[in-house]
């Protein structure tokens, strides 16, 4: 993802996503060199079909909206299955700190590509819109 173009596609291919109702997002943060994503999966999607989805939405829409052609992604994924509040909460705060872990910023929730950033926005421009 590296260049701010290409992030934001990404972020607005996971939205698309949730909007279809395809997939939860619990969190995520969008790296230069990859992504973390926290997903909460319905029985009717496994997690090598959401990966499909957003790796191939992705890819389609780099090539189809910006000309890129080649290979995208890596072939594969790491995945961990997520049990119980504790380990939730120990792979979000993980996904938060890993920017700071790679120097691109002081706190993980001043990154612009990843959900809390994001979501705080959100709220503003609504309590903006709201107190107008």
């Amino acid at each position: 993802m590296q260049t701010e173009r290409n992030a934001t596609l990404l972020i607005d291919v996971l939205r698309s996503l949730v909007a279809e109702r395809q997939i939860v997002i619990e969190d995520f943060v969008v790296m230069p060199d990859h992504f973390h994503l926290l997903l909460t999966l319905s029985d009717e999607i496994t997690i090598e079909k959401a990966m499909q989805l957003i790796k191939g939405r992705f890819s389609y829409r780099l090539s189809h909206e910006f000309g890129h052609k080649g290979e995208v992604w890596q072939r594969g994924f790491s995945e961990v299955q997520v049990i119980g509040r504790e380990a939730f909460e120990t792979h979000r705060e993980y996904i938060t700190r890993n920017p700071v872990k790679a120097g691109l910023v002081r706190h993980g929730e001043s990154f612009p590509f990843c959900f809390e950033t994001l979501a705080k926005r959100k709220k503003a421009g609504a309590e903006a819109r709201t107190s107008s």
